[in-house]
């Protein structure tokens, strides 16, 4: 999958200004990014929902805007909602998709047969939907979006109000899909998500791409580790501050409420140095980590602000 240049206007809003991405076959590519930054509207127009106003790009080898047919055979769309009948089994939904992809009636059948198994609805495929945890009906919407075997799946926010044994399953069968061959590409406002799944990361703010990588590579732009330390006393926070001021790469953050400091590191070995300190100055330590910085920390630092939970369609 291709993108250069891409641009899309809303009147005198422009939503996209000029976007770039590769994504290579068989990964996942996790586009993060604010409310109105411009995720879904990329989404829709790779999936050929939208014309683009300026650029070019390619799915599945094919170009969104002059051969929207071809590109729409290749791929697979998941939105943030469920698009199965509740009313219908789960094998029913996948039958009926399957007579609207165009496969005979034995065709879709078996297909069905072979999603249940995929996906771990076997057991189920004969309840409705309506009786599915919100897991099984993702899973199920996942099978819905695979009945034609797609080479690209469009997820956007897949895991959106799922409890985290939903959120799991999910998970398991994007990495299934994937290791089948199939590529993704996924919006989320769940920084551990594109964590736990993304091969490549690409933050967009107000349309623009600021920065793009391996999760690792991204984490490592803040540059070293971190020390979260919490006291047990709130009376000691002055002292572990200060203690941790000396051997911090930059100014501490102290959050009262939870009795917690953080700072950044470039030397891990400063761990040993904050115990002995510590423990030196009397203070009491409740928990104490040495830990890599996390996805969140890094939209913060690129954005400006963390996260929202859900982005509002342009």
């Amino acid at each position: 999958m291709r993108v250069a240049g891409v641009r899309k206007r809303y009147g005198d809003r422009e939503v996209l200004a000029g976007v770039d991405l590769d994504v290579t076959a068989g990964t996942v590519c996790a586009l993060l990014g604010p409310n109105g930054a411009g995720k879904t509207t990329l989404v829709r127009i790779l999936a050929t929902l939208l014309r683009l106003d300026g650029g070019r790009a390619e799915v599945a080898g094919f170009d969104v805007a002059t051969q929207a047919a071809r590109v729409r055979y290749r791929i697979g769309v998941v939105g943030q909602y469920p698009a199965v009948d509740e009313v219908l089994s789960g094998r029913q939904n996948l039958e009926m998709f399957g007579r609207l992809c165009r496969l005979t009636g034995p065709q879709a059948r078996r297909r069905a047969t072979d999603l249940l198994d995929t996906f771990g609805l076997a057991d189920t495929g004969s309840r409705p939907v309506r009786a599915y945890s919100g897991g099984m009906r993702r899973r199920l919407d996942l099978a819905v979006a695979m009945i034609l075997t797609p080479a690209v799946l469009f997820l956007d926010e897949p895991t959106v109000g799922l409890d985290p044994r939903g959120r799991n399953e999910v998970w398991q069968a994007v990495r299934d899909l994937v290791g089948a061959g199939t590529t993704v590409l996924l919006t989320t406002q769940y920084l551990d998500e594109a964590d736990q799944l993304a091969d490549q990361v690409c933050v967009l703010d107000a349309g623009r791409v600021l920065a793009r990588g391996t999760p690792e590579q991204l984490k490592s732009r803040l540059g070293g580790d971190r020390i979260d330390l919490v006291v047990r006393d709130a009376v000691d926070l002055p002292a572990a501050a200060d203690r941790l001021r000396r051997i911090g790469a930059d100014a501490p953050t102290v959050d009262p409420d939870e009795r917690r400091i953080s700072v950044r590191i470039t030397d891990r070995g400063a761990l040993t140095e904050v115990v002995r300190g510590l423990d030196a100055d009397g203070v009491t330590v409740a928990d104490l980590v040495l830990r890599r910085p996390t996805l969140d920390e890094v939209f913060l630092h690129l954005t400006g602000h963390r996260s929202e939970p859900q982005e509002v369609a342009a």
